[in-house]
């Protein structure tokens, strides 16, 4: 076996409901434009098809606190619904998807708004507006079996007590098996992949200081201070 020439990189986890043991994170792969009123008032057109993209392993961050980045002066907060694999495959049939599924968890998916822009702007990748540190704020996952299919539920956030975004799970465009089948037909999708399921309306910057918390119906919430 091959000695390592440097220390290993710390594997990323996020807590388990009732549990002693936490999940391992491969991937992050994140659906946008997925809500047809973000779309709109995004400036976009609902009736097309949602997009992806990914964030880092490493941007996942269970701390509750949310360091404001750096070379940006706005940073948006958008609530999402995060689904956790246990399994997975290529060519998925959406009849099978929720077989794959271990659980569920409420997540942020915080935006270098203004990067963002000018990536989009120039046809470049967004990766300098959505995949920095701490980028991905997660809460306790709780397993499917506990929380059921997710295919409905509010879903909420609150930006120092003031509701900012409140809207159901049925709203999604691209519903959780559609995700999972059209993911892998472009990636061997595997146990340690999470899903960060698009946002609703409301998203808006946030600055130091603000209290962030984000609740799904059946879910433990997620309690974020941007700091």
């Amino acid at each position: 076996m091959n000695k390592l020439a440097i220390p290993s990189p710390v594997i990323t986890t996020i807590p388990i409901h009732g549990s002693e043991e936490v999940f391992p994170v491969r991937r992050v792969y994140c659906i946008g434009r997925n809500y047809a009123d973000h779309v709109i008032e995004m400036g976009n057109d609902p009736k097309e098809s949602p997009i992806f993209f990914q964030k880092n392993t490493d941007n996942v961050d269970t701390s509750g606190k949310f360091p404001y980045p750096p070379q940006s002066n706005d940073v948006h907060h958008e609530l999402e619904l995060v689904m956790a694999l246990k399994s997975g495959g290529s060519n998925i049939s959406e009849v099978d998807a929720y077989k794959h599924i271990y659980g569920f968890a409420v997540g942020l998916d915080m935006t270098r708004r203004d990067l963002q822009a000018v990536a989009k702007k120039g046809g470049k990748p967004w990766e300098v507006g959505k995949a920095f540190e701490r980028s991905a704020p997660m809460g306790t996952l709780t397993r499917i079996e506990e929380s059921g299919n997710m295919d409905s539920g509010k879903i909420t956030l609150t930006v120092n007590g003031d509701v900012k975004q409140d809207g159901d799970l049925n709203q999604i465009i691209w519903k959780i098996p559609r995700m999972i089948a059209h993911l892998s037909t472009f990636y061997d999708i595997t146990a340690g992949d999470i899903v960060m399921t698009g946002t609703p309306a409301g998203v808006g910057p946030v600055v130091k200081g603000d209290k962030l918390v984000g609740t799904i119906d059946k879910l433990s919430p997620l309690e974020v201070i941007v700091i």
